[in-house]
């Protein structure tokens, strides 16, 4: 889909600036330079940056807990940040943006895992009966149906994120924001919520952004957004970013581990493609280029 066909985006930054204030003896932080990003309905686009890049400042920003220095953050067509804006109209924006935060249990308050995911429902006013259809419909989305009456503090980690995801998507959002959601998690709670995310994405249509540092994961996004020192570097398509592989590195990234091994035979003089991420596509790379010393043979 080209941008031209695909509409108004449900958020738009354009032009942004932030700086974290100072205090007598230190001046501001500067952490967002003339950064715009737009991002369209059902997207998975992936963010990635090391520390200090400002992600997570990008994060807030979009979900509205913080306001840029100068510039706009559009949700929905409409300027949040223009001079006609009421605090009614933010809380309406607010209402279609998640955020699920590297720690579920910064974001978990209920002891039972169905109560935690009626809570927000429950401070916008939900009626009862509308509130058991939504849990019942986020739990099934996130694989946690079977968890509905279990104690939170008896899960893994990756099924504390899972509910973390369910009281968001029960809220009904639109877009969910996952500020590193798997940073603290072992692989297989990572996988887990990889499994659950791309659900949303791909069979309920729930727009994604996802922060992380794992570039596996960013494989799987439909758009790879690159952040270095406040200003995005690279924004396109997984293929497109991580055949950039020494340009990543410069920045202190890596690639994905399928992109790193051919990456490696290139620079030894072997001809393969670096666009093969996935580990099946990385498998017949592999098997194409084993194909030629056979037939060279």
């Amino acid at each position: 889909m080209t941008d031209e066909n695909k509409g108004t985006p449900i958020v738009s930054l354009k032009n942004i600036n932030f700086a974290y204030p100072g205090d007598e003896d230190t001046p501001p932080v500067p952490v967002l330079h003339d950064l715009s990003l737009d991002v369209h309905e059902g997207e998975f686009v992936a963010v990635l940056g090391h520390n200090g890049s400002g992600k997570s400042t990008l994060a807030k920003l979009i979900c509205m807990v913080l306001s840029p220095d100068s510039g706009s953050v559009i949700v929905q067509g409409k300027d949040l940040c223009g001079d006609e804006i009421t605090e009614k109209d933010i809380y309406a924006a607010r209402r279609d943006i998640g955020l699920v935060f590297q720690n579920p249990d910064n974001q978990l308050v209920a002891t039972i895992v169905e109560e935690d995911v009626a809570f927000g429902c429950e401070n916008l006013g939900i009626p009862s009966k509308e509130i058991r259809i939504r849990v019942d419909e986020a739990l099934a989305a996130v694989g946690m149906s079977d968890y509905a009456r279990s104690t939170v503090y008896k899960l893994s980690g990756g099924q504390k994120q899972r509910v973390a995801i369910a009281g968001a998507l029960a809220m009904k959002r639109r877009l969910i924001v996952f500020d590193e959601s798997t940073a603290m998690l072992d692989p297989s709670g990572r996988r887990e919520v990889m499994k659950a995310v791309e659900r949303l994405n791909k069979e309920d249509g729930v727009t994604v952004i996802f922060i992380t540092h794992y570039m596996n994961e960013a494989a799987m996004a439909d758009r790879v957004v690159v952040m270095d020192r406040g200003r995005i570097v690279m924004d396109g398509s997984p293929r497109d970013v991580f055949t950039n592989v020494s340009e990543l590195r410069e920045i202190g990234l890596d690639v994905p581990q399928t992109t790193e091994l051919l990456y490696m035979l290139k620079c030894d003089g072997y001809d393969v493609s670096l666009d093969a991420i996935t580990v099946d596509e990385c498998t017949n790379e592999l098997k194409r280029l084993t194909g030629k010393f056979e037939l060279n043979g």
